[in-house]
């Protein structure tokens, strides 16, 4: 314990600079700091500091010492923050960025909701890219990969995307059989709200054969709209396979141009980088990682 009591004196006089300075945030005086210096100078046979009567300044020895002390120190206080969350309930607010597909998450989050009922939850749902850090989110849910070096990442599960439209619609104007016959249709599009650009339906293509324009029945920037809209039969939309998972089973949606539909996604639960994230905060990436996508 004296050794480790050394170590913070000799950081604190380091960054400070200063025995008074040293002894005031340790609450102890600037005599007692020099003194504890001065044991750890000669327990260690160096000289960890330049002294004058107008400054503390550290020898080449000090500073090659006062990176290993604070790698020291920073391994105690981890090894406490882990030991005492580890018997730590999760509670508290946890502020979450989730895309705009509450079909996916919403019934998670509620059975989250149920089992952690001390953690409040703080919801915004946006497909804008956030930064999480700036922003102070805890975690943000996306699709892609992870590219912010700063967040720590798990990832969720992956999707693929469907052409579906109503039987009643397919009915009335026909299916298509290739995607030049969509042409002729009614198309439900998304807009990207970073961009402003429409969102490009991955359809296979022959080599060398163009990129269709396709025609722009309606334009939204959520999924909710291109799917009543479809469900109504006005029109063909391309949506997230889990998105349509219960008009496809009871026959309310149908798929079109199966084998030409290319799109894939994978979702990734992101949060601010650290070896020790809080109780909170790792039940949450737990609970979806089990539910979200269960195998």
């Amino acid at each position: 314990m004296d050794s480790l009591s050394g170590f913070t004196v000799f950081v604190q006089v380091a960054e400070t600079r200063s025995f008074v300075a040293a002894g005031r945030l340790l609450g102890v005086s600037a005599s007692a700091v020099g003194k504890s210096v001065a044991r750890l100078e000669e327990k260690l046979g160096v000289r960890l500091f330049h002294r004058s009567t107008r400054s503390v300044t550290l020898t080449a020895e000090g500073t090659l010492f006062l990176e290993r002390s604070r790698r020291i120190l920073a391994e105690i206080e981890a090894a406490e923050l882990e030991l005492s969350q580890a018997t730590a309930a999760p509670r508290g607010r946890l502020r979450v960025s989730l895309p705009l597909v509450s079909s996916l998450v919403l019934p998670v989050l509620g059975e989250f909701m149920g089992q952690y009922p001390e953690i409040e939850l703080d919801l915004d749902f946006s497909d804008r890219l956030v930064d999480v850090i700036e922003e102070g989110f805890d975690s943000v849910v996306r699709t892609g990969e992870p590219t912010d070096s700063r967040l720590s990442a798990r990832r969720l599960g992956a999707f693929r995307s469907v052409l579906v439209a109503s039987p009643d619609y397919l009915a009335r104007r026909g299916v298509p059989q290739t995607p030049a016959d969509l042409l002729a249709h009614s198309c439900l599009h998304y807009r990207f709200p970073n961009s402003g650009k429409l969102e490009p339906w991955a359809l296979r293509r022959t080599a060398g054969e163009p990129e269709l324009t396709l025609p722009t029945s309606m334009i939204c920037n959520n999924i909710e709209t291109r799917l009543c809209f479809a469900l109504q039969g006005l029109g063909i939309a391309y949506l997230p396979a889990f998105s349509v998972r219960e008009p496809l089973a009871d026959g309310r949606l149908r798929t079109v141009l199966a084998d030409y539909a290319e799109r894939s996604g994978v979702f990734h639960v992101l949060w601010p980088a650290s070896k020790h994230p809080s109780p909170k905060i790792r039940a949450f990436i737990d609970f979806l990682c089990a539910r979200v996508f269960p195998a």
